[in-house]
């Protein structure tokens, strides 16, 4: 079974995001969309609630399942028998970054990376762009899931 990873924070959940997963889903038999677990950092939304509307955003996919991992992505990826990470690139400062981790982990473990080039009209999109517009009363209905919106926009209005 071709089984690949598709990691990041999800904080929240874009429609950038959701594309890379969509097209992920049609090179693999499975892909795992793993919520990254970063104690010293806080999140607007939970990994729990960020993993609850990557299920319900992914639900039409029958071959993609989420989870979180901790730690090592090259670890995760060995205990759960994923040979690929796919991920999704914005722009040059993307692929620089991106790069040297494909490149760290072929070093540490054979694990392997497809680099997919976004869909233009995501190219701008970015979770912290997101929060930040919706933070100042910005429109961003068309950038992310609509569960995504409506939690969203619940959890801004519930802040101080």
């Amino acid at each position: 079974m071709r089984r690949a990873v598709c990691p990041g924070s999800y904080d929240p959940a874009t429609n950038g995001h959701l594309d890379i997963i969509e097209r992920a889903a049609l090179l693999f038999d499975e892909v795992v969309v793993a919520v990254g677990v970063n104690k010293s950092k806080k999140g607007l939304f939970s990994v729990e609630e960020r993993m609850e509307m990557l299920r319900e955003i992914t639900a039409k996919l029958p071959n993609v399942r989420v989870d979180s991992w901790q730690g090592l992505l090259v670890d995760y990826c060995r205990e759960n028998d994923i040979a690929a990470v796919a991920k999704g690139l914005r722009s040059v400062s993307d692929f620089d970054y991106e790069l040297q981790m494909a490149q760290m982990n072929r070093e540490l473990t054979g694990l392997e990376t497809l680099l997919m080039a976004n869909n233009p009209a995501y190219g701008f999109v970015s979770s912290s762009l997101v929060k930040e517009v919706a933070g100042l009363g910005g429109d961003v209905k068309a950038l992310v899931p609509p569960v995504v919106f409506e939690r969203l926009h619940e959890k801004l209005a519930n802040r101080p």
